[in-house]
């Protein structure tokens, strides 16, 4: 069997864990959270422009 595989071993390793701090974790939140939101804008956008351009050609509904 493993050493670290074992009670002892896990809570060894748990307590080698850097959490991060509280302010870290809100700002790294919250710039995942913006470039999604900016994403989620620019291909919407992307549709719509698509969308439009293939009514005009008369292929969209």
């Amino acid at each position: 069997m493993l050493k670290w595989f074992s009670i002892s071993g896990i809570s060894k390793e748990a307590k080698r864990i850097r959490w991060p701090k509280t302010k870290d974790l809100v700002s790294d939140s919250s710039e995942v959270i913006i470039f999604t939101l900016a994403f989620m804008a620019f291909f919407t956008l992307c549709e719509f422009i698509i969308a439009a351009l293939l009514k005009l050609a008369g292929i969209g509904v």
